[in-house]
């Protein structure tokens, strides 16, 4: 149960329009760690990120506050297990660009790389591969050892620009976790990410992304979370370009 819980926390971070209304986003976060699910749009094609997220990165997140909103009555699966990843910063790699099987003309993630990278960094050799359906880049499946799989469909999403070099995200999915020798376990798990781009020498991108781990339908405690996670992440995410570009080069040298 801990891997089929951190797994469902993990593969959010980087799977990723409608837009939100000026400043909600904002706010959400600006409240933390008072929580309800978000107000999103269904979603439709992929998610379009600004022109300064494109390229290969090294991230470094680190797990700076956890919360059990619902603690004592109830308590996700895993999740004290979690908090000791508090302050223990994890660096794996991502990339943007635009997307040639789904014909994007705008800078959208590179999912299948980026959900692979992440998962194999908190999980290890525990994953085997990260594909995206061929026919959505909003549904993929991640591919376990003894023949068990993580289902993710992004079924809502938003988006804010507040600045030109700040862009704020939120995607929910529905996830689906099933093994041959188990029953299907269902969640829905939502990420919010609020990113600031440093034109710098060579440029860096922060953030700071929540992702919040709601009930699912099929859960006995459902009706008592109502609309209220049961398990709250907050993140800091620092980007480094690992290929700095041309230009940057000649302005640092």
């Amino acid at each position: 149960m801990q891997v089929i819980w951190s797994l469902c926390l993990f593969v959010a971070l980087f799977l990723g329009s409608g837009e939100a209304g000026a400043g909600q986003l904002a706010e959400r976060l600006a409240n933390f760690p008072q929580w309800d699910k978000p107000a999103v749009q269904v979603a439709k094609g992929d998610l379009a990120y600004p022109d300064w997220m494109a390229g290969t990165w090294t991230v470094k997140s680190t797990l700076i506050d956890a919360v059990a909103p619902l603690a004592p009555n109830i308590v996700s699966p895993g999740f004290e297990s979690n908090r000791q990843n508090l302050q223990q910063p994890v660096s794996f790699q991502v990339r943007f660009g635009k997307d040639k099987l789904f014909k994007s003309s705008a800078v959208v993630a590179d999912r299948a790389f980026n959900g692979l990278s992440l998962a194999k960094a908190y999980l290890g050799n525990t994953v085997i591969a990260v594909k995206v359906d061929p026919k959505s880049p909003n549904r993929q499946i991640t591919l376990l050892k003894g023949d068990r799989q993580l289902v993710s469909i992004v079924s809502g999403r938003a988006t804010e620009t507040p600045k030109d070099d700040q862009f704020i995200t939120t995607e929910v999915f529905q996830q689906f976790f099933r093994a041959a020798e188990s029953r299907p376990y269902f969640n829905e798990v939502e990420s919010t990410t609020a990113y600031q781009y440093l034109p710098q020498s060579p440029p860096t991108i922060e953030a700071d992304q929540v992702t919040a781990v709601f009930l699912s339908p099929q859960d006995p405690d459902y009706f008592t979370a109502a609309s209220r996670p049961v398990a709250l992440y907050r993140y800091r995410l620092e980007f480094s370009p690992v290929d700095v570009p041309k230009t940057q080069k000649k302005a640092s040298g």
